[in-house]
């Protein structure tokens, strides 16, 4: 038997209400800040900028307990109707006067709010326009991961090697690394693979590091990036051995003695730093130029950061996440970098080549499950996780290599097995970055109520941010009783501002929210969104 949100009696209102604030408090003392260049790591053993990942099994807990009590999505299978009634109720005057402050005509503005388990719109402002989705467009791309592949899907990354292994452990021949798309390959997941390597008996390679990235087109990489910040870690396009999202950390440290400390995850074998900084007296203000490193490729093969200039020691510790190699080039010098920290030696060239048909597989990576994969995506909206996702979907329904047009097909025939009509749907890399991929208010709102009523709803629903307590959602509406009662994945590019999901409203009833600004003032409409979100929650009052 299943029990719909109207269901829920008042005291277990009450009682979510204190679960969420309280969920609310911790996270925002535990997690780490949410900005663009924002890269998750997911590991509790090793430092890292986001403090995240080391206090998350109580985050869960905590976030669980509130979620169970608000319980936004029922299991109802949602009516179908042939043909919609029209929408009954106008938007309020909280959501139409934000919008006319910040300067966005309602031709600029998509909203559909239904109740969960019926498609008749309750709100429909443009419902079917074609609209710059920006990353609520990963809802469509995690849906359909997880009905396709599975919540319990996991990533392989392969080692293989042909030639002969010593007594000494030293392998005379090539190892090649296989891989298949793993969004989330980081340090902590590659030292699986490098000490299974280890336990096969190999302890050196006399020979090449060999790459097989065959798992996708090579028309899916290198891409160009999707503005003028080509080293931001949101434009890392998609690869088969994408490795800590292609991104490094460098953290700074000012000390009274004049230096100044540089750390950088993940260590990478041939990156070296070049550090000149001086720690200085006086505000803090013109560290922008020290904070940014001149990032230069030198003729030996090594890759210099030089850091040069005045810190203000009043800045205290800042980090900066860069973007920068490409993908070939930075995988082999993280695994040539965890290589040789376990004692490995290696003196031969890194290259890309498939695994030949005689070669031997020495150790397999198997990494996290999609429904943690999906958590992290839409939490926190990875770029690149998702297109590794969406490009994944293709290579392993329609065989690889993905493109993602395979990909796109894929997710199409998808959503049609699931009747949901969505005739101005364009995936380009699924994860919204992109002025090509379009969407409805309407056809995502069926998307959601679809995932609502599915097998994967739970996991799907724990994805996504919950108002005011984390992920890109946990700074908004953090004093409105909406706190910790809606599940809302929020979208983000110059001139459109989304937010799509779920609420549970204060009179039982759970709703499905979408709306899209397209506006060159959507920047400034953020606030017709939180107005949307509380004036569902007060139960459309």
């Amino acid at each position: 038997m299943t029990f719909a949100a109207s269901s829920f009696p008042s005291p277990r209102r009450r009682i979510a209400s204190v679960l969420s604030r309280f969920a609310a408090r911790f996270t925002a003392r535990f997690t780490a800040r949410s900005a663009a260049h924002f890269v998750p790591l997911g590991s509790s053993t090793a430092p890292h900028p986001s403090s995240l990942a080391r206090w998350r099994p109580l985050c869960v807990l905590v976030a669980a307990c509130a979620l169970v009590a608000s319980a936004p999505a029922d299991a109802r299978k949602p009516r179908h109707h042939a043909q919609r009634a029209e929408a009954t109720q106008p938007l309020p005057l909280s959501v139409t006067r934000a919008l006319q402050r910040a300067g966005v005509p309602p031709s600029s503005i998509s909203v559909v709010v239904e109740r969960i388990g019926n498609r008749t719109p309750v709100v429909a402002v443009n419902p079917q326009t074609p609209m710059l989705p920006a990353s609520t467009m990963k809802l469509v791309t995690t849906y359909a991961g997880l009905s396709i592949l599975g919540p319990d899907y996991r990533w392989r990354t392969s080692a293989y090697a042909d030639g002969e292994v010593d007594a000494h452990g030293v392998l005379h021949g090539n190892l090649y690394i296989q891989g298949t798309g793993d969004p989330k390959l980081v340090p902590e997941e590659l030292i699986d693979l490098v000490d299974k390597i280890r336990k096969a008996g190999i302890s050196g390679i006399d020979g090449a590091l060999v790459l097989d990235k065959r798992f996708f087109d090579p028309s899916t990489r290198d891409l160009p990036p999707f503005d003028d910040d080509a080293n931001a870690p949101y434009n890392v396009g998609p690869d088969p051995l994408l490795y800590a999202f292609k991104s490094l950390s460098f953290t700074l440290t000012p000390s009274p003695d004049g230096s100044v400390a540089i750390d950088v995850i993940p260590a990478l074998a041939q990156l070296q730093i070049d550090n000149t900084l001086r720690a200085s007296a006086g505000a803090c203000v013109g560290v922008e130029t020290a904070l940014t490193p001149s990032v230069t490729p030198q003729p030996n093969g090594t890759v210099e950061a030089l850091f040069s200039g005045e810190y203000p020691l009043r800045c205290g510790p800042r980090t900066i996440n860069l973007a920068v190699l490409d993908h070939t080039a930075f995988f082999a010098g993280g695994f040539l970098a965890l290589w040789r920290s376990v004692g490995g030696s290696f003196n031969g060239t890194t290259h890309e080549g498939p695994v030949p048909v005689g070669a031997r597989l020495v150790a397999v990576h198997r990494g996290p499950v999609l429904s943690d994969i999906v958590r992290d995506i839409n939490k926190f909206s990875n770029n690149v996780m998702a297109r590794n996702l969406f490009l994944t979907i293709g290579a392993a329904v329609d065989k690889p290599p993905a493109t993602p047009a395979k990909s796109a097909a894929v997710i199409e025939r998808f959503l049609h097995t699931q009747a949901l009509d969505m005739p101005e749907l364009t995936l380009a890399n699924g994860s919204g970055l992109s002025r090509e991929e379009h969407v409805s208010a309407r056809s995502l709102a069926d998307l959601l109520q679809n995932a609502n009523a599915s097998p994967v709803a739970q996991v799907f629903v724990a994805s996504l941010p919950v108002a005011g307590v984390d992920g890109t959602m946990r700074n908004r509406l953090r004093s409105e009783p909406v706190l910790g009662n809606a599940h809302i994945k929020t979208g983000t590019l110059n001139d459109v501002r989304a937010i799509a999901g779920y609420v549970a409203a204060a009179n039982g009833e759970s709703y499905v929210v979408v709306s899209f600004i397209n506006d060159r003032h959507a920047a400034g409409a953020r606030a017709a969104h939180d107005a949307l979100l509380e004036w569902v929650y007060r139960g459309l009052r």
